[in-house]
C-alpha cells in the first residue's frame, strides 16, 4: 500500500503542478491582451478563481485558439521595438556614410579629393 500512497500522491502534486502552470499562461494571456476590456478580464479572473478547473477549461475552449496568435504577436511587437532600438543606437553603416559622401560629390558639394579623405576616414573608423 506504500507504494500505492507515493504513487497516488506523486500523481495528485503532478496534477496541481500542471494546473499552476496552466492558471499562470491563462492569466498571463488575459492581461497582456488589449484588445479585452477591464470588466471581462475581472469577470475571466472571477471565474478562474471560483470555479478552479472548470474555469480553466473553459477558458482555454472559448479563448485558447487566439494565445499562440496573441504571444506570437507580442513576440513580434518586442523584436520590431528592440531592432529599432539597435539600428537608433547602432546610426549609419559605413556602406550608408560612404553613399552620402559619393551623393555629395555627385552634387558638386564636394571633390573628388574631399571625397578620398572621407572615404578613408569612414574606412579607418574614425
Amino acid at each position: 500500500m506504500l507504494i500505492l500512497d507515493f504513487l497516488g500522491e506523486f500523481i495528485l502534486i503532478f496534477l496541481v503542478i500542471t494546473y499552476f502552470m496552466i492558471l499562470i499562461n491563462i492569466v498571463s494571456d488575459l492581461f497582456s491582451d488589449h484588445n479585452l476590456g477591464g470588466f471581462a478580464k475581472a469577470l475571466w479572473v472571477i471565474a478562474l478563481i471560483v470555479t478552479w478547473w472548470l474555469g480553466a477549461l473553459v477558458y482555454l475552449i472559448v479563448r485558447g485558439g487566439g494565445m499562440a496568435a496573441r504571444r506570437q504577436a507580442m513576440f513580434k511587437e518586442a523584436k520590431k521595438e528592440q531592432d529599432d532600438y539597435i539600428r537608433s543606437v547602432a546610426g549609419a553603416s559605413h556602406a550608408d556614410e560612404i553613399a552620402k559622401a559619393n551623393s555629395l560629390l555627385k552634387s558638386g558639394a564636394i571633390t573628388q579629393t574631399e571625397f578620398t579623405a572621407l572615404k578613408k576616414k569612414i574606412l579607418a573608423g574614425k
